[in-house]
């Protein structure tokens, strides 16, 4: 009776697991439909229409989540838009489905520089040369974006002295 058990218990997981496998599709193997979003998003984000843009790739992920080009193109909007956070999110969508994607690499590296996370950027600069040497042109954008460094940001914060303070005015009875 225990055999029939364990026996039976093993060939339920042998059956999951196999079909749970053959559910999925390779990265190659992305919706023609989510493409064609994608491209339709990337020429309005060459047109300048940022928002529109934006749109057209999320519906595309919507359609096909596995869209890794348009993680980083959505990523790549969000770096113009000045959101390096949800820059450097998008970016590890993007490499949570291919780890060695050189684009994704320098992306979230130069995201990382500009929001001062410079031991981070140095990591992905580690791995993007371990994936293709000290030549490739993406260990070179960002070697050069570390070497930059991050952006300096301007507090415009006036201290405000005695003199210029505006005068307390006494409560009417």
């Amino acid at each position: 009776m225990r055999l029939t058990t364990l026996t039976a218990a093993a060939a339920l997981a042998l059956v999951s697991i196999s079909t749970s496998l053959s559910g999925q599709r390779p990265d190659d193997q992305i919706n023609p439909r989510s493409m064609a979003l994608l491209q339709q998003g990337e020429a309005a984000r060459a047109a300048g229409q940022l928002d529109r843009a934006a749109g057209l790739i999320e519906t595309a992920l919507a359609v096909d989540p596995r869209n890794r080009q348009a993680f980083n193109v959505l990523a790549e909007i969000a770096r113009a838009r000045g959101l390096p956070g949800q820059s450097i999110r998008l970016y590890r969508e993007a490499l949570a489905l291919e780890p060695t994607d050189l684009r994704a690499l320098r992306g979230q590296g130069e995201a990382l520089v500009a929001k001062g996370a410079m031991v981070k950027a140095q990591e992905n600069l580690a791995k993007i040369r371990k994936l293709c040497g000290n030549d490739c042109t993406d260990a070179t954008a960002l070697a050069a974006a570390i070497s930059k460094g991050p952006p300096a940001t301007a507090t415009a914060q006036q201290s405000v002295t005695p003199a210029q303070a505006p005068a307390a005015t006494p409560a009417k009875p």
